[in-house]
């Protein structure tokens, strides 16, 4: 391609901020228009950022008009689906923020309307981009652990609960579920090749945000801050997955996969009331096996790196978008753990193991 791709925003909150930025860096790449519903905060972010020749809307449909080659979607959640297949219906090549969306019919729509334009939906993880867990999913797909029967995964922040849009239940659509256990979920599931979900059987509560004395939004938090899950799937893997946004407990554990022929333990990066949860990088693996007839563990090396993940999930969109290749992370890939915290909620609400509702 030798014309440079021309690059959206829709929404204009801190995310975005860090899109522009790895835009940026980027020379075959210019930012040509944004978007947001707030009036004058398109103006007030090109000239923040510098976005001189950049024209500003405040409704995105007015944006997708341009001669665009993608957008990238920072938008609240409840807006993910809207903006999301507005786009993709006006050919435009689509990079969302997580969570996919606040419902499950929502993210169906959105990977309905990506097949139906031929479009481009990839998501935002960028713990995907970290070269250790790549190296998770080359050690449990070698078939070095045997058959995988059990994972474990999720983590828990002491204190880290977050305000406004992500405490609304209209707005957000779910809590700590969606807003960090999405990176968790994402984690094991990609390392499992995306296995499908059966049934779920989960709790979810929110003793902390409700309560002043640990939120100063609780009359407002409609949420859940802590949830734990037990997940089946096919071939009889089943995956227990646990969320907190806080706790009075210092780690809800490691990321574990237990397989027939050994074992694997993996510990989140980072430390204090904010870390523990898989939005970052891995802190160590280590795998549990047999050898001559004893119990032992080998240490796996971690890959030292100085990677920016953030600009690499960006960069790879960019790069997907000049080259003509498939999403990096499909939407319809991401629509499975979708189903999962849909169905999570639903057994929590309704008390009961739920069935997975997954499109054919």
């Amino acid at each position: 391609m030798s014309k440079k791709l021309r690059i959206g925003i829709i929404g204009t909150g801190g995310i975005a901020r860090a899109h522009v930025s790895a835009y940026k860096k980027l020379d075959y790449v210019e930012i040509v228009g944004v978007a947001d519903v707030i009036p004058g905060k398109a103006l007030a972010f090109t000239q923040a950022e510098g976005l001189t020749e950049a024209a500003y809307f405040e409704n995105h449909n007015d944006l997708l008009r341009l001669d665009l080659d993608g957008v990238s979607i920072c938008t609240p959640n409840v807006s993910h689906h809207v903006t999301t297949v507005d786009s993709l219906r006006a050919g435009k090549n689509v990079l969302l923020e997580k969570p996919m969306s606040v419902t499950l019919q929502e993210g169906i729509d959105m990977t309905q309307a990506a097949k139906e334009s031929g479009k481009m939906l990839t998501l935002g993880f960028q713990p995907r981009y970290d070269p250790n867990m790549k190296l998770l999913q080359t050690i449990v797909q070698s078939g070095r652990l045997g058959n995988v029967y059990y994972v474990e995964t999720g983590g828990g922040r002491r204190r880290g609960m977050p305000g406004g849009t992500f405490i609304s239940q209209a707005l957000a659509g779910a809590g700590a579920m969606a807003d960090i256990g999405c990176y968790s979920l994402d984690m094991a599931l990609n390392t499992l090749g995306y296995p499908r979900p059966l049934t779920v059987s989960a709790f979810t509560s929110n003793h902390f945000g409700t309560n002043a004395r640990y939120h100063p939004e609780a009359s407002k938090f409609e949420v859940e801050d802590f949830g734990i899950a037990m997940v089946r799937f096919e071939n009889d893997l089943v995956l227990q997955f646990k969320i907190s946004w806080a706790m009075h407990m210092d780690t809800l554990g490691p990321t574990m996969f237990l397989g027939t022929d050994a074992g694997l333990k993996v510990m989140p990066a980072g430390s204090g009331p904010w870390s523990g949860v898989w939005d970052g990088s891995v802190g160590s693996i280590t795998l549990f096996h047999d050898e001559f007839g004893g119990h032992t563990s080998t240490p796996i090396p971690i890959v030292e790196h100085k990677l920016n993940l953030f600009d690499q999930k960006v960069h790879d969109f960019a790069e997907a978008v000049r080259d003509g290749r498939p999403a990096p992370i499909p939407g319809d890939q991401i629509l499975i753990q979708q189903a999962i915290i849909d169905g999570v909620l639903r057994s929590a609400s309704a008390r009961r193991e739920v069935s997975v509702e997954l499109p054919c």
